[in-house]
């Protein structure tokens, strides 16, 4: 049995499409660290050093605030097991910029940031997104700055150029 993709519930009052999902091969990277570290939770910010690269914590060892939107929580356990839930945040600033996208976690080779707990391994955690396309507008985070975008189901994979 091959590992599916998980997508987040949604976690944004008003909202009623999801934002994010994670690839098959983040899955099982993720229950790795799971297993290793214990409860995770990702966190994506606009800054200067890790701009499109989520960063992988511990859960709790990141404290948000009211500047971050929590766009989904994800649940890694496998079918019959017991919950393992973990959170996907953004920095309200760059959901400002991204709000209008759906975003695709994956796992590519390569030297992520060494505060992400993936970076031992030799792999990064990397967004993809597209655009969302129906006519159905999310609603904006409490006291997020946000212009109306407009919403979508994920959208089916596209083929990665070779």
């Amino acid at each position: 049995m091959s590992t599916p993709t998980i997508t987040a519930s949604v976690t944004i009052a008003g909202e009623t499409a999801p934002r994010v999902e994670l690839t098959p091969v983040a899955v099982d990277l993720l229950r790795s660290l799971w297993e290793e570290h214990g409860p995770l939770m990702f966190h994506q910010s606009g800054g200067c050093c890790d701009g499109s690269s989520p960063m992988l914590f511990m859960a709790g060892e990141f404290i948000t605030s009211d500047q971050d939107v929590r766009l989904g929580q994800f649940d890694l356990a496998p079918a019959g097991g017991a919950a393992q839930p973990l959170d996907f945040w953004m920095s309200a600033e760059q959901f400002n910029y991204w709000s209008h996208t759906f975003l695709t976690v994956d796992v590519v080779p390569g030297r992520g940031s060494g505060f992400s707990a993936e970076a031992p391994r030799g792999v990064r955690f990397l967004i993809r997104s597209e655009l969302m396309t129906t006519m159905t507008p999310f609603a904006a985070p409490a006291g997020a700055d946000t212009v109306e975008a407009e919403a979508a189901a994920p959208p089916a994979a596209a083929p990665v150029p070779a």
